[in-house]
């Protein structure tokens, strides 16, 4: 099978919109939409091969990029590898130069377009936030609203409501009033046995994780009723099922090569991968390190967040070697106390 390094870019004007161009009719995929770019050559530099893509095909000279998100996908006849970086600002005015069909299109449009299939991450990649904050513990909903709000103002966009030591019926109403009171200013994901409520993600444990790849299920499918999701595949097969699929952001904790893959099995949006450093609360535990956390990324095909002993002063780190952002409690949470 041929293997080809395929570079590619989000570019972003001011306004926050995004280009895509029309792959012509008798291209691979052709008809499609995609993010531009093309081909490395043999012994080019990765940024040194974008840029040159990006003035051949559009008439732009880059000023500032980052890495986004590396995917590896196998077509039947081709095994493809898209290096995909953000660009932020760039010089020219961006046109097809090729004579390709060129848009600027709102993040939130992006969902209109056909594009190939291995382009599926990279449009998730190019609407996710970059900080995924999760909330601390033992807090009460004025509580929370007054951080969020505080988060808020500092650009925080998705949140997941950690609140261990609620019952799953507190838990539901607490989130319920959140998401009421927050609207469209924070995308919810929360935690949960079973897929939660409609307008939010589902965020999975790793256990829950390896339970889920054990049964078979995946995101599309139907799940079963009852207190648990997590049951044996005998077991789950002889439950009653939801009449509906649930589809909504599908997010899973990771800590390895292993349950990145089992992530990508069940069809998992994105991913934290943790612990990157050492924590406070896990002081003498295993971590991953930067370069190890920089090969899981790699491998991922999907969104990374590292998570574990980070701050925001990691955030350009974490991106340049490939991650979608950084995840946490301390290091995102405004300096509130619990009640």
């Amino acid at each position: 099978m041929r293997r080809i390094h395929v570079m590619a870019a989000v570019i972003r004007r001011a306004d926050g919109s995004i280009l895509i161009a029309k792959r012509p009719d008798a291209a691979h995929q052709g008809g499609l939409w995609e993010f531009p770019g093309g081909k490395l050559e043999e012994g080019e530099p990765r940024l040194d091969g974008l840029a040159r893509e990006l003035q051949e095909e559009l008439g732009i000279h880059i000023t500032n990029a980052r890495p986004l998100i590396d995917i590896r996908h196998d077509y039947p006849d081709k095994s493809i590898r898209l290096d995909v970086w953000s660009v932020s600002a760039f010089s020219g005015e961006a046109h097809g130069a090729e004579g390709q069909q060129v848009r600027w299109v709102a993040p939130q449009d992006l969902g209109q377009y056909a594009f190939p299939a291995a382009n599926k991450p990279i449009v998730l990649a190019a609407t996710l936030p970059q900080r995924y904050l999760i909330t601390p513990d033992n807090y009460d909903a004025d509580q929370l609203i007054t951080g969020l709000g505080v988060a808020s103002g500092l650009g925080v966009r998705m949140v997941q409501l950690r609140q261990t030591e609620l019952s799953q019926t507190d838990y539901a109403n607490l989130a319920t009033t959140l998401m009421a009171k927050t609207g469209e200013a924070v995308m919810w994901i929360l935690k949960g046995e079973q897929p939660p409520l409609k307008g939010s993600g589902w965020h999975v444990t790793s256990a829950q994780l390896r339970e889920l790849h054990a049964v078979g299920w995946c995101k599309g499918k139907r799940f079963a009723t009852g207190p648990s999701l997590l049951q044996s595949a005998d077991e789950l097969e002889r439950r009653p099922e939801c009449e509906e699929t649930w589809d909504g952001l599908l997010a899973a904790s990771c800590h390895n090569a292993e349950e990145l893959q089992m992530a990508n099995d069940i069809g998992a949006d994105f991913v934290t991968l943790s612990p990157v450093l050492p924590t406070q609360s896990h002081p003498g535990a295993a971590h991953l390190g930067w370069d190890r956390a920089a090969e899981l990324a790699a491998m991922a095909n999907m969104p990374v967040y590292l998570l574990g002993g980070l701050s925001l002063d990691d955030l350009e780190r974490a991106q340049e070697i490939g991650a979608q952002g950084i995840a946490g409690i301390s290091g995102l949470w405004p300096a509130l106390k619990p009640r």
